[in-house]
């Protein structure tokens, strides 16, 4: 049975390089924070262009988009676009992204996010999925998929402030292996979209709290991939656009995003790396021969 690559799709975080130092009291920003595992992995990647030389504040759905499918969203956009794909974007996904691309070669994918009965509720009464579910909803795949080791997206932090943690770092690793030892699928995607929604709390003076809950969040993507990576796993994470890493500012930014491997190789098909998130899009693709 074929073993998945594991896919850590991360929203809004900027690459540890161009993060700011903390600042308004706090003595280091979240890449600061202590990162065994983590750190390491990210500084011995790459750190890719977000903007594609647009000009703007880089976006979820077509940042998402060229990531999902190897191709322009924000040309097709002119122009950066989001949280959430339009018709331009889904079309896109409908006949490019990953989850699809799989699915037509008979392969097996699945989104590891856990999403709670409110969602599906507030889906019904208006549709506005994030390109990662709508990719794998266009794949025909279902979100929650049973008999899988799904995954919150907040990794145990209290949705709102003060985002108190409901469960340990060990809790974490724990998850880490369960996801290493699943058989029978391709791909395994998490769609780690909490950090997005935590740097868009930032502010000159940030909120009480709002430091040590980024620092935690990451401490619990320290420990997850600690479990991915001690067991085994082939793992790539990514990340979409720049927010996070600078809780200074409420809004998106331009820092670079970072990109790295582990059991893969993460180098285009001419055999240089990626410099940009659509080049990145492109490894992926590659990797699947897609």
């Amino acid at each position: 049975m074929p073993t998945p690559l594991i896919w850590l799709a991360l929203d809004g975080v900027g690459h540890p390089a161009d993060a700011p130092p903390g600042s308004s009291g706090e003595a280091d920003g979240p890449w600061e924070t202590g990162l065994p595992t983590l750190r390491p992995f990210v500084d011995a990647g790459l750190a890719l262009d977000a903007t594609l030389g647009v000009e703007g504040l880089p976006q979820s759905a077509t940042g998402q988009t060229c990531w999902l499918t190897g191709q322009d969203g924000v040309a097709a956009m002119h122009g950066h676009f989001g949280p959430q794909p339009g018709p331009t974007l889904r079309r896109m996904l409908d006949e490019a992204s990953l989850p699809v691309g799989l699915t037509r070669t008979g392969r097996q994918a699945a989104l590891l996010n856990f999403y709670p009965p409110g969602y599906f509720a507030a889906q019904h009464e208006r549709p506005r999925h994030g390109c990662f579910p709508y990719s794998f909803l266009a794949a025909g795949l279902p979100l929650c998929p049973p008999g899988l080791p799904l995954l919150s997206p907040t990794l145990g932090l209290g949705y709102r402030a003060p985002w108190n943690a409901t469960d340990g770092l060990d809790d974490w690793r724990r998850r880490g292996e369960e996801v290493a030892a699943v058989r029978g699928y391709d791909l395994l995607v998490f769609d780690a979209w909490f950090s997005d929604l935590l740097g868009h709390e930032g502010r000159s003076v940030p909120p009480p709290g709002l430091h040590l809950a980024a620092g935690a969040y990451l401490r619990r993507l320290d420990a997850l991939l600690e479990g991915l990576l001690g067991a085994g796993a082939a793992v790539v994470l990514s990340s979409d656009h720049g927010n996070f890493e600078d809780l200074n500012v409420k809004s998106h930014t331009t820092a670079r995003v970072p990109f790295a491997a582990s059991g893969v190789s993460l180098r285009l098909p001419d055999g240089r790396p990626p410099t940009d998130v659509l080049e990145g899009g492109r490894v992926l693709q590659n990797l699947f021969g897609l």
